[in-house]
């Protein structure tokens, strides 16, 4: 059985035994025009008056009036850029409302990732923006001057949000719809918090006691605390309009759902779980997946490792991820490294003893290894797989789980060092080397796996052993009938 992996500059292939089954979300049919979607919706939204009429509204006795128009960072796959793209129906609507480039500022939602340079942005954005004379700006969670305090949430958040978006005359928000392993599913209330956030309010909002919730899982809003802390914040700060699209696994636009902040993203998540969700009748011995574009490091694949978890049993189960973890920083943050770290040393239980410690200093990105407590909660060390070809020795050996590379035995692969460019920047040969590496590791992980349980992969055909490809990786979610 064949299989495709993502990465940038295309799919890497790989095999698996004849007999594992492929969980594919159902998905929706791209929209055929999704530029005049776009429009229209911006015409005719949920909830509020079109954005026209909004943005008037908002400069109408306002001197001066300033929009804030908040995107998506490089690690969502927004559909900014290009004709049919996002952004520039929403400043061209701005323009008609009388709003000059200059007094539009395109705000990047960066939360605790790091700032993005005018290359990533051209990249993300395209240069148009920036030839038109919009300001184009990064978030940046630890400059308290450029943070605004709108208030205090019940669970003891103080919301210190952007000062560019607090004070602007009009508030929009643009982003992606898809299922989130924290927050249920992302866009909506999420690009303010935690996008526009401080990094104090991560202690609450990305804090031991929310992450460790039942609720805390994809699909799921209601009693989700995560979801509940990030519109709190949002109501607070306040949106006049938003923009929120659905992809599909190619990024083609699915929906566009844009007005009232909790209306249409409501619709939107509708639209979402109706077409993500996979039901599995029984659970598998082994789930192979990928990281799909979001996992441009260890710290982001969490996200497919959490997911994989509605297709595995409770325990006894097996997991391989391969990644594409393309970043500068393929591992993630220092203080995701050491978070890392400290789940491989100590475990999961004793890692959220150590967070909800009052001894515990709280360290950025300590919330991801959270997360990837919850599957070493289900999946053992020893049955975790996970290949990047991009990680060096220094980072592997931090990681939990086992190291795919090692499987390829002394000298069998690249060993590449940490930074390694992306693939799609390599040379021909590098490229074709790291497909082999792939996929022999894949097969031998496999077949590890396999011969661990005293089974052969002809076992698998006959269903003494079952194995399940996730094909859309984070973005498809199996949920336990």
């Amino acid at each position: 059985m064949k299989i495709a992996i993502p990465f940038e500059g295309g799919p890497i292939e790989a095999e698996l035994p004849d007999g594992a089954e492929t969980l594919r979300m159902t998905g929706s049919l791209p929209l055929a025009e999704p530029g005049e979607a776009l429009r229209r919706a911006l015409r005719e939204p949920i909830g509020c008056p079109g954005l026209e009429a909004v943005a008037r509204s908002r400069r109408a006795g306002r001197a001066g009036a300033k929009a804030c128009v908040v995107v998506s960072d490089k690690t969502r796959p927004v559909p900014y850029k290009g004709p049919e793209g996002l952004l520039a129906p929403i400043l061209d609507t701005l323009s008609a409302a009388g709003f000059a480039p200059a007094d539009v500022t395109i705000l990047v939602a960066t939360g605790m990732h790091s700032e993005m340079g005018r290359t990533e942005l051209e990249k993300m954005l395209g240069p148009e923006p920036f030839a038109r004379g919009f300001p184009v700006a990064c978030h940046d969670c630890r400059d308290l001057s450029s943070l605004a305090n709108v208030g205090t949430t019940v669970r003891g958040t103080e919301a210190l949000v952007d000062r560019r978006y607090v004070e602007a005359d009009l508030k929009i928000l643009t982003g992606l719809v898809e299922s989130h392993f924290m927050a249920g599913a992302s866009g909506g209330r999420k690009s303010v918090c935690p996008g526009l956030l401080g990094e104090a309010g991560t202690r609450v909002f990305h804090g031991p006691a929310l992450m460790s919730h039942p609720n805390t899982r994809d699909l799921l809003l209601e009693g989700n605390p995560v979801h509940e802390e990030s519109l709190a914040v949002a109501r607070l700060a306040g949106a006049d309009f938003i923009v929120n699209v659905t992809v599909d696994g190619a990024f083609r636009t699915t929906g566009v759902f844009c007005g009232d902040l909790e209306a249409a993203h409501a619709a939107a998540v509708a639209h979402l779980r109706a077409h993500v969700g996979i039901p599995v009748d029984k659970p598998y011995d082994l789930v192979v997946t990928h990281g799909g574009f979001v996992a441009q490091n260890h710290y982001q694949a969490a996200k497919a490792g959490v997911a994989a978890l509605g297709a595995l049993p409770e325990s006894g189960g097996g997991l391989i991820l391969v990644a594409d973890n393309r970043d500068a920083e393929p591992i993630g943050s220092d203080g995701y490294r050491i978070s890392i770290a400290l789940l491989k040393a100590l475990g999961p239980a004793a890692l959220d003893r150590l967070l909800a410690s009052p001894d515990w200093r709280f360290m950025v990105d300590q919330w991801e290894a959270q997360m990837w407590g919850k599957v070493f909660k289900r999946v053992k060390a020893d049955d975790f797989v996970y290949f990047a070809p991009q990680l060096g020795p220094g980072d592997r050996r931090i990681l939990p789980g086992v190291d795919g590379r090692s499987l390829l035995g002394v000298g069998g692969g690249l060993d590449s060092r940490s930074g390694a460019p992306a693939l799609s920047q390599s040379s021909p040969a590098h490229r074709a080397a790291a497909e082999r590496e792939v996929a022999e590791v894949v097969r031998r992980a496999v077949a590890r796996f396999l011969a661990g349980r005293g089974l052969a992969e002809s076992d698998v055909a006959t269903g003494k052993a079952r194995i399940a490809w996730l094909a859309d990786g984070p973005y498809g979610i199996p949920l336990p009938r």
